[in-house]
């Protein structure tokens, strides 16, 4: 069995990278970043240095690959500012990287799976994609797209029986505020264990292939049970 991970050099894709190995599949990680992928190459996992937004780049990098499971988890956060003052780069980097390249890499695997009538692709989406949040319309928008395209693909694809799942991931203690956020400002965020882990994340797409063929989960939300928002009231109340 083959899968391939984007985004498999740290957080959410890494711990899915690690837990597809641990169950016997052959992992290819893309990445841009050389060193995080010699790491995973010591843990068993192939790496495959691509810059995604790298169209031909990206084709010639998975061409030989048949993945029986395409995990779409790349992404990138703009910085947190007010729309109007967002650059015009960011807005382009964001669509290039969180819409585009994920398009077109699904459309470079995806026929081969129809073609043999199995596989299933799995996108990382967000809560931020189903609701607003201030300071960040840009990658709402992104991963609101991501949503539409999830699942009008899984219509396009359900007579073939491949499956596809969009996860809607919540709080997930990772790297994706680093250069965004204060050390503090992060360590309050995920204070009182008000994160899911990415290794949580990694468990459920593991609980998912493991169902029949015949079932297909359209996405599923993994939240922290007890959000920031509510612990931060808990200890007003106190």
């Amino acid at each position: 069995m083959q899968a391939v991970v984007t985004g498999a050099t740290s957080g959410i894709g890494k711990a899915i990278a690690l837990a597809l190995r641990e169950e016997g599949y052959d992992v290819f990680a893309l990445g841009r970043r050389t060193e995080a992928l010699v790491e995973l190459e010591a843990l068993g996992i192939k790496g495959i240095q691509v810059d995604l937004a790298n169209r031909e780049a990206t084709r010639l990098a998975v061409q030989a690959l048949q993945p029986d499971v395409l995990v779409n988890n790349a992404g990138i956060m703009p910085p947190l500012v007010n729309f109007c003052e967002t650059r015009d780069e960011d807005i382009d980097q964001a669509i290039a990287v969180n819409i585009a390249s994920v398009i077109y890499l699904t459309r470079m695997l995806a026929p081969a799976m129809r073609q043999r009538r199995s596989g299933h692709i799995f996108f990382t989406g967000s809560t931020a994609g189903h609701a607003p949040f201030a300071n960040l319309a840009v990658y709402c928008a992104t991963k609101a797209a991501i949503a539409g395209f999830a699942q009008a693909l899984r219509l396009d694809l359900a007579s073939t029986q491949v499956r596809v799942t969009e996860i809607v991931a919540g709080r997930v203690e990772t790297d994706l505020y680093k250069n965004l956020l204060s050390l503090e400002a992060r360590a309050a965020m995920y204070a009182g264990h008000s994160a899911v882990q990415p290794k949580d994340v990694a468990t459920m797409v593991l609980a998912v292939l493991a169902l029949p063929a015949s079932v297909d989960v359209a996405r599923f939300d993994i939240l922290p049970t007890q959000p920031a928002a509510a612990m931060g009231a808990q200890n007003k109340d106190k």
